[in-house]
């Protein structure tokens, strides 16, 4: 299949190419005994699009009479078995007592959210929001999406600020070979994504099916223009055309070929929704060794004005159903990724531009609120509540029912993941989030209890801006997971010959030799090696260096 044929246009999904296979490079990695191999590390965003009502998501038990009989008389979720859907029953009786929604204790594996929280892998963000809340749909998420907060656009700009960070942090390894970021389920590109410079280009990965990818650009008829004339708005407008074009082309062979590779499989079934399918592919995916950062899948619906229930005293309706859908899906991806060693680097959340009005409307629904609760999940997350139950006696006429206590700032939710995650500096996180209303870092204000200690980046392991730690990181591996050739590329012209060495789980080495890279580049072959965890050194003959490698299994 030509590449041509490969990519064609798509409404369902977006890529930002800023991160290149090298992004190892960029990463410190030498002292594995401090947690700076992060390499592989990987966040997955769930946007539940239209504004989840987190209010019948997670019912705050301790004041449930309240909650059922003067807010939410015909929409309230009865509590029919405490200890099957409480979230915590050793938290009964304080004001960290919640309900889970029963749809959140479907799923065929881990038995949903519930079982999740119970193997110590899923953590409850309380009220999440910003300052000055927006309740209009649009200005929200674009309040989120580029880091506002609602008071000044100081504090947020029109790029988005996983963009900025990106740029930020990864400036001097394009052009790239791989997007940074890929977004699915959505018409629009996430304004998130968008760095003050670089610009994201759509794709489709859509279902499990690689002819299904493609661009806007498969339609224009021709050769790209072999002129273009400079110094003008219709020169700039068409180069960043024929510059989409072929980043676009570029983007999905690496799609293309990850999605493809052998072994890239899914190794559980999933339920037959759309979210699953977004999932099941960004699973598959980083199986088949792609070097993207951060995923974004979207389920939509979530606007529900009307027929949340069906009707007074049923709980079925749209919300149950797509809560459903959330559970049942994250439920298979966990399985999934857990099934190997690329669960032990990947975060997912959850989030929604905005939560719901404390009290039901006439229409078995809620109308647009403020706050809402995030869920953060994966193996590396420690596992917990984080603040306490909303106070509902918040919400009056007077206030047109409002829950407004933010308890988490949505930045520092992110920044937290961006530097102890992922192992971001001060500075990048500064460029992406900085409180210009309070002049203060989300560095200074981070949710320390979201990772395990044994995850946690610690901070002589944080990274700089490249041009600081070049010199630290002089080669690139890929792809990662391997199956069979580990590609190895010098990123110093200077360098002729390495040595190598892979070592085991247990400190064996099983393999060594040298490169020869006159050609640019060098092969280590790993296809005779045990699935597992390896570490590659590499020495170029001043300094050794070293990278965390994933032998997956065929």
């Amino acid at each position: 299949m030509k590449r041509r044929e490969f990519i064609k246009l798509s409404a369902t999904a977006s890529a930002l190419g800023l991160l290149p296979y090298e992004v190892g490079a960029a990463l410190k990695l030498a002292n594995t005994s401090l947690n700076c191999d992060i390499s592989n590390r990987k966040l997955v965003l769930i946007e539940l699009k239209g504004g989840n009502d987190g209010l019948n998501t997670l019912i705050p038990y301790d004041n449930y009479g309240y909650y059922s009989g003067t807010l939410r008389p015909d929409i309230h979720i009865p509590v029919t078995n405490y200890n099957n859907m409480a979230v915590d029953i050793s938290k009964a009786g304080t004001n960290q007592d919640l309900i889970f929604n029963p749809a959140l204790l479907e799923g065929s594996i881990n038995s949903g959210f519930k079982g999740l929280y119970q193997d110590g892998m899923l953590r409850v963000l309380q009220s999440v929001g910003y300052p000055s809340a927006n309740k209009s749909h649009f200005a929200s998420i674009d309040l989120w999406a580029t880091g506002n907060d609602g008071n000044s656009w100081d504090n947020g700009k029109e790029s988005g600020w996983m963009g900025r960070f990106m740029e930020e942090a990864y400036a001097d390894l394009f052009p790239s070979t791989f997007p940074v970021g890929i977004q699915l389920g959505s018409s629009n590109t996430w304004l998130g994504f968008h760095a003050e410079h670089e610009h994201g280009t759509a794709l489709n990965i859509d279902g499990q099916n690689s002819e299904n990818f493609y661009t806007v650009l498969n339609g224009l008829a021709g050769q790209a223009p072999q002129s273009i004339p400079q110094n003008s708005h219709y020169g700039t407008e068409l180069q960043y055309i024929v510059d989409t074009d072929a980043s676009a082309n570029t983007y999905a062979k690496s799609i293309q070929d990850s999605f493809n590779a052998s072994g890239a499989t899914n190794l559980v079934s999933y339920p037959d929704t759309d979210l699953a399918d977004q999932l099941k592919t960004v699973a598959r995916l980083i199986r088949g060794g792609i070097q993207t950062k951060v995923y974004m899948v979207t389920i939509g619906g979530f606007d529900t004005h009307n027929a949340q229930n069906q009707g007074s005293g049923d709980i079925n309706g749209r919300h149950t159903d797509l809560m459903n859908q959330l559970s049942t899906a994250v439920d298979a991806f966990v399985a999934d990724i857990n099934s190997d060693t690329i669960g032990d680097d990947i975060i997912g959340l959850t989030f929604s531009e905005f939560g719901r009005k404390a009290i039901q409307n006439g229409n078995y629904g809620t109308d647009h609120g403020e706050i809402a609760p995030m869920f953060v999940f994966g193996k590396p997350v420690q596992g917990g509540i984080s603040g306490v139950n909303v106070d509902l006696t918040e919400a009056t006429s007077s206030n047109n029912w409002q829950l407004k206590t933010v308890q988490h700032d949505y930045r520092q939710v992110f920044a937290t993941l961006m530097q102890d995650f992922l192992g971001a500096s001060d500075t990048v996180v500064d460029n992406a989030f900085f409180d210009q209303t309070n002049q203060q870092s989300f560095t200074d204000n981070k949710l320390s209890e979201i990772i395990k200690s044994t995850h946690h980046v610690d901070a002589s392991c944080y990274t700089l801006r490249l041009d600081d730690v070049a010199e630290e990181s002089f080669w690139a591996a890929y792809p990662n997971p391997v199956y069979d050739n580990l590609h190895i590329n010098p990123l110093r012209e200077a360098i002729t010959i390495m040595g190598y060495r892979v070592v085991d789980s247990i400190g064996r080495t099983v393999k060594k030799g040298k490169l020869n890279l006159e050609f640019g580049y060098g092969v280590i072959d790993m296809s005779s090696l045990k699935a597992g965890v390896y570490v590659v050194q590499l020495s170029d003959g001043e300094r050794t260096t070293n990278k965390k490698i994933v032998k997956a299994a065929v």
